[in-house]
């Protein structure tokens, strides 16, 4: 069984003045795959604290899987991405790459995230966008590779094409 974190990222959140919708939903998906939620945090969209909040999650708590949810856009205070590329070892473009191109299917807007994904030590990271619409859209595309994903990243060295 792996174990994930979810990072809120907003202000009005962070302050109480939002109820956090995107959140639960990730972790009900989540929990559907039985991946267990470890740590939630709700935190205002400033770069220093985003970039904080993802190294806690994966250099002390050592987490499999690392979700934002929040600032993926370019309004001024969209921030998420930013701060996840400023931590990452690695990024995987595929990812959000992929969870565009379905958005697309969608709505025109899903051109304008500019969300992230990557791995920080034997971390996954994606950053998934603030609606509870759009982050369940989101991770359900990435979901079928979630698991391969981490196992690799966690040093399965089996052969990826002989894999189940």
């Amino acid at each position: 069984m792996f174990n994930a974190g979810i990072i809120t990222v907003s202000d009005k959140g962070s302050q109480g003045k939002r109820e956090d919708k995107s959140g639960p939903v990730i972790a009900e998906m989540l929990a559907g795959a039985a991946i267990q939620i470890k740590q939630t945090l709700i935190i205002p969209d400033e770069v220093a604290q985003i970039a904080k909040a993802i190294i806690q999650f994966a250099d002390v708590e050592k987490l499999d899987l690392i979700l934002t949810t929040g600032g993926t856009g370019v309004s001024p205070r969209d921030l998420t991405p930013d701060a996840t590329l400023q931590v990452l070892d690695k990024e995987i473009p595929g990812i959000a790459e992929a969870m565009r191109a379905a958005s697309m299917k969608v709505t025109p807007h899903a051109m304008i995230s500019r969300a992230a994904a990557g791995i920080r030590g034997r971390s996954l990271i994606i950053n998934l966008p603030g609606s509870p619409k759009g982050a369940r859209e989101n991770l359900s595309v990435v979901m079928p590779a979630l698991t391969h994903a981490m196992e690799k990243i966690q040093g399965d060295d089996r052969d990826c094409g002989v894999l189940p």
